[in-house]
């Protein structure tokens, strides 16, 4: 009987989101487990108001490193029976086994897999399935085998109320009707993937305000203030960039009625709270959608309309091959879609 499980996913936020599934799936199956969550500082925000989610540890860290006999203790003192590796590191695999947890569940395909002794062995690398189904596929080794999809996926994300309130004074504060429907664009992606271009995302932003009369923000992080500031072509364009937690993030996300953006964290964070995502994916194996792709059916996906083989970062961003993304279509799609959800909102 599995009593007490610890799911470990240390990565970036994305990667936590596509996560989130695991823990009300287990409560499914076993009504009585306590579900725990190791997450790094950063993320904590996407798992602490998660009604699966009994509690959260944060990875202990100082300047960057793992502190290795710290965190031991910590885990240890929770006395796991089960733990689940979604994320295999070996510094983490070698805390997760000296904390005493009796099983470990993790991948086979490690030169450290040996601290596991429960493994699975799935390829993670040729995409051939979503990222959120291969962490739903780590559950079998427990005897839950899952049949998940888009239409029955469920993440527990939700914003906290405190956020929602900076929020409420956010928009108030930059004369924002809260109650008028809104558009983020998220420019940037952190480097993991290959971006729409700066001018593609500023050309279809001028089409959104000009064209449709709709507000959009725009959200990054502090380094990608500057970029952000490229897409403010009228009073219409709000740039938070660097201004909002990953709670109030959340919170914004919630209230919007769309998310533009590269292959990165929010668009994840935006198709779990049900909101309609529009994603640029370049033609990468490592960054294909069928494996990175926002998980939903309210979801516009665009690639290079170049046909290439094999693609790598290197070839992507010699070939330019972002550029060959039509923004006029994308936009007429987006249009589509609006008027769509604004005929079944007043049906």
């Amino acid at each position: 009987m599995i009593k007490n499980i610890l799911i470990v996913r240390t990565d970036r936020i994305g990667d936590v989101i596509l996560t989130l599934p695991l823990a009300g799936i287990l409560k499914k199956h076993f009504p009585d487990v306590r579900v725990t969550f190791l997450v790094r500082e950063y993320t904590r925000e996407l798992v602490c108001n998660n009604k699966d989610i009994d509690e959260v540890i944060i990875l202990k860290e100082r300047n960057g490193k793992i502190l290795f006999r710290e965190n031991i203790m910590q885990i240890r003192q929770r006395r796991f029976d089960w733990c689940i590796v979604v994320f295999p590191l070996f510094i983490i695999a070698l805390i997760i086994f000296l904390s005493g947890i009796k099983n470990r569940a993790g991948t086979g395909y490690r030169l450290y897999s040996f601290l596991f002794n429960h493994k699975t062995y799935e390829h993670r690398k040729y995409a051939e399935r979503h990222e959120l189904e291969y962490n739903v596929n780590l559950l079998k080794i427990l005897g839950v085998d899952e049949n998940i999809n888009p239409s029955n996926v469920h993440f527990g994300l939700s914003p906290e109320k405190q956020n929602e309130r900076v929020i409420d004074r956010v928009m108030s504060e930059n004369g924002m009707d809260i109650s008028a429907p809104f558009i983020i664009i998220h420019p940037g992606s952190g480097g993991s993937a290959i971006d729409l271009p700066l001018e593609s995302f500023k050309t279809l932003t001028g089409m959104l305000t000009k064209n449709l009369a709709l507000k959009v923000i725009v959200t990054g992080s502090v380094s990608e203030k500057r970029l952000c500031d490229e897409l403010i072509s009228d009073e219409n364009v709000l740039n938070l960039a660097g201004k909002l937690s990953l709670g109030e993030l959340i919170a914004l996300t919630d209230r919007s009625a769309m998310l533009i953006a590269n292959s990165t964290g929010p668009i994840h964070i935006a198709a779990a709270l049900g909101r309609y995502v529009v994603g640029f994916y370049p033609k990468i194996t490592a960054c294909l959608p069928e494996r990175w792709g926002p998980y939903t059916t309210k979801r516009l996906i665009y690639m290079p309309e170049l046909l290439c083989n094999n693609c790598k970062k290197k070839q992507c961003r010699e070939r330019n091959c972002m550029t060959t993304i039509d923004v006029t279509g994308v936009f007429e799609n987006i249009k589509c879609v609006l008027e769509k959800e604004r005929t079944a909102e007043n049906k």
